[in-house]
């Protein structure tokens, strides 16, 4: 069984309810943990966001509410509550959150 943070299996849940906003600060919850991948929900407070860095695999990323300038390979992108957007594996990536937003990354690592 995947390791799942707190007891969130078998219901119906609302993702932006899962994860708080916290004044000056990213706060993440891990919602399932295993080999083949991730899937986190991020909440960042206004400006606040991730330096560029890049990651091995594919990370599949849909806002939840509010909006964020995703930025790959030094292109920036505004990303909106209801969009999704894919970062590219080994691709520079930076985020920062325009306004505050959620948003949920999937990342497959198979």
């Amino acid at each position: 069984m995947a390791e799942v943070q707190g007891n969130i299996l078998g219901q119906a849940l609302e993702l932006k309810n899962l994860v708080a906003y916290q004044e000056g600060s990213v706060v993440s919850k891990t919602l399932i943990d295993r080999g083949i991948g991730t899937i986190t929900l991020f909440s960042f407070d206004k400006g606040q966001g991730l330096s560029e860095h890049t990651a091995p695999f594919d990370a599949f990323v849909q806002v939840v509410e509010g909006e964020a300038e995703i930025t790959i390979s030094g292109e920036a992108r505004t990303v909106r509550a209801g969009e999704i957007i894919i970062m590219p594996a080994d691709k520079p990536h930076s985020l920062k959150a325009v306004e505050r937003f959620k948003m949920l990354l999937v990342m497959i690592r198979a």
